[in-house]
């Protein structure tokens, strides 16, 4: 957990919202200053600030309406801050809770060095970023459809499906296996959008390719020489970690990216793990899936899985597998090399 540690004349502590904002400015002996609830408008925003803009600091938690506040700091040079959500939740909760004492809560957390951080991710980047998580939605959405498909099959006890209907080209027939009329077209509807959506996939696909090669082309075609990699995992990798000079070492790469359990210990004795929403989400799913793919005719990968396996079992072993991926992409990213097998294998 990072911590902000920097001094300011005031600080400002923003309960943010959809419409609204809380505001609290602190000067350095803590008084308040200002503790006013507002419109969330940026002309209001910067009215309110005018009188402390010689050197104050603006904070707020990490929520889904942080974008035009960071932007709009950026723009008028006013350093923003960001609060890890969770690490806020356990340091501040209180009995009592509302905008107002939140927005002193964050202030007071800011004065005293107690403010933990979260990653202000950078506007250039920022929409592709997003449009990639929206595009795993639709496959996920796509996926559910498939299980759908496959449940009904089961239900009235057909014949398993000779052929995956992830490929269009296997989906013709499958609706008039089912005889009674309505079944028949729950599954036509199913098919529809799975149709539907193959064909957005694609197009965003094709987009995001597109817009990638003009920020990082290298890094993209970089990862891409990890087996298992392709072109939608490596652009799922490139755009949530960033800038990877951010991570300062391997461990706390592998910490953010959720590949690795952090230990609870009390007088030396461990009591279990924790931690495990905290990190990114996206990039667990991208190693795991890497981890997946890696084995795909890969028999030097295979043997090193059932070395794992005979260690570890077989769960564990693939997770062991996706850590090894994570900290390879590291230090490629680093070191701006490519993917190197034996090296791998002999780490």
């Amino acid at each position: 957990m990072r911590l902000y540690t920097e001094q300011h004349a005031y600080y400002c502590g923003i309960d943010l919202h959809a419409r609204s904002m809380y505001l609290c400015v602190l000067d350095q002996a803590g008084s308040v200053r200002l503790h006013r609830n507002i419109a969330a408008d940026p002309g209001a925003l910067l009215a309110a600030l005018e009188p402390f803009r010689t050197d104050v600091v603006v904070a707020a938690e990490c929520t889904f309406t942080w974008y035009w506040l960071a932007d709009l700091c950026a723009e008028h040079n006013i350093p923003f801050i960001l609060g890890h959500a969770l690490y806020m939740r356990a340091i501040h909760g209180a009995k009592a809770k509302n905008d107002r004492i939140d927005s002193h809560k964050i202030a007071a957390l800011v004065r005293g060095g107690n403010f933990p951080l979260a990653h202000v991710y950078p506007k250039a980047k920022r929409a592709t970023r997003d449009l990639l998580r929206r595009r795993l939605r639709l496959v996920r959405a796509r996926s559910e459809l498939n299980v759908h498909i496959q449940n009904a099959t089961s239900q009235y006890n057909l014949p398993a499906l000779p052929k995956r209907l992830a490929y269009r080209c296997n989906r013709d027939g499958v609706a008039q296996r089912f005889a009674d009329c309505s079944a028949r077209k729950s599954i036509e509807l199913d098919l529809a959008l799975m149709d539907t959506y193959d064909r957005m996939l694609l197009e965003l696909e094709r987009y995001i390719l597109h817009t990638a090669k003009e920020h990082d082309a290298q890094t993209i075609h970089r990862l891409q020489t990890v087996p298992g990699i392709g072109k939608v995992l490596a652009l799922t990798i490139y755009y949530e970690i960033g800038d990877i000079s951010r991570f300062p070492t391997v461990g706390d790469f592998a910490s953010y990216a959720r590949l690795v359990k952090p230990a609870k210990e009390s007088a030396g004795r461990l009591h279990g793990h924790g931690g495990d929403k905290i990190g990114n989400p996206h990039l667990k799913w991208s190693f795991s899936e890497a981890a997946v793919l890696f084995l795909r005719d890969n028999p030097v990968g295979q043997k090193l899985l059932a070395r794992y396996e005979r260690k570890h079992g077989k769960p564990k072993a693939l997770s062991i597998l996706a850590h090894r991926l994570g900290r390879a992409v590291y230090y490629m990213l680093k070191r701006k090399t490519v993917f190197d097998m034996q090296q791998f294998i002999a780490g």
